[in-house]
């Protein structure tokens, strides 16, 4: 994995995001990119990367879905919080320079514990589910897409991220403006 980290920054990555959430990773990818000179190239660590059936249109669209067993084995469970605080604080021992809560809307408990306590940046993945949800829900006329997406990402926003990644974004950007 630091072998792809150097690969993917020399072909042009300006940042570095595992998102696999195994122990050490951040470590061994800094080392890596320290030891090619590449010291200023910044690591989001997915951090608090829960199961989660919000990922179902991804996986779809992707034909990604897994053929056996599920990604519950690694990724975390989602009643468990304090978890999600000792992964995160590994990776900023390891040397993440920021750290990322996906899903975002169903975790926005966690981000604020995050932003609570970490004085790092704090990234949230606002997911396919959860853009899907609006968008079925807006499509058949139940909700305003427009004022229910600003109104879920200005609670990611209060919640504490300082990035959210969204498929939202191009959607939304001329409304923020």
């Amino acid at each position: 994995m630091a072998r792809e980290a150097v690969s993917h920054v020399q072909a042009g990555a300006d940042i570095v995001a595992p998102s696999d959430m195994m122990d050490g990773r951040v470590a061994a990818i800094r080392q890596a990119l320290d030891k090619e000179g590449f010291t200023d190239t910044p690591i989001p660590a997915y951090s608090a990367k829960y199961a989660s059936s919000f990922y179902r249109p991804f996986r779809e669209a992707a034909e990604s879905t897994p053929q056996f067993g599920d990604r519950r084995a690694y990724q975390m469970d989602s009643p468990n919080a304090r978890e999600a605080l000792r992964e995160i604080e590994l990776d900023v021992l390891e040397g993440a320079d920021a750290i990322m809560v996906k899903p975002a809307m169903a975790y926005l408990d966690i981000i604020a514990r995050a932003r609570s306590r970490f004085d790092l940046p704090i990234a949230a993945y606002n997911v396919s589910g959860e853009y899907s949800m609006v968008k079925a829900a807006a499509a058949n006329g139940w909700i305003d897409g427009q004022c229910i997406t600003l109104e879920v990402l200005t609670a990611i926003k209060r919640a504490g991220a300082d990035l959210i990644i969204t498929y939202h974004a191009k959607e939304a950007a001329p409304w923020l403006l």
